[in-house]
């Protein structure tokens, strides 16, 4: 099954490109983004999908989405990402990637 990888919004994939010539920190972050979007584009569904009643009312509000996934990194950071379909392909929707206390704070833990 044909799948592709792409942002929610062009700030967040400004954000993305920005990282690529920053400190050290940021550039792990920038590598771990893209082996990230490498595996999503071979298997959408290889992050651990959360239930639909965790989903933050943020992401239903701004972006209409009915599923959330989220993909762990080194050092306690997640990718959050929503799968979608655009006819034949399947469609992985970066969301936002947020530090640990980010999304403890983000999903109420």
């Amino acid at each position: 099954m044909e799948s592709r990888v792409v942002f929610a919004d062009s700030k967040l994939k400004e954000a993305f490109d920005k990282l690529k010539d920053t400190r050290t920190e940021d550039k792990n972050l920038y590598m771990w983004l893209n082996r990230a979007f490498d595996d999503l584009s071979n298997d959408p569904f290889c992050g651990i999908q959360i239930p639909k009643k965790q989903i933050p009312k943020i992401y239903i509000k701004k972006y209409g989405i009915d599923n959330l996934w989220k993909y762990n990194f080194p050092n306690a950071w997640r990718l959050i990402y929503s799968i979608a379909r655009d006819e034949i392909i399947v469609v992985t929707i970066i969301l936002e990637w947020i530090n640990h206390k980010e999304y403890e704070k983000r999903f109420n833990y």
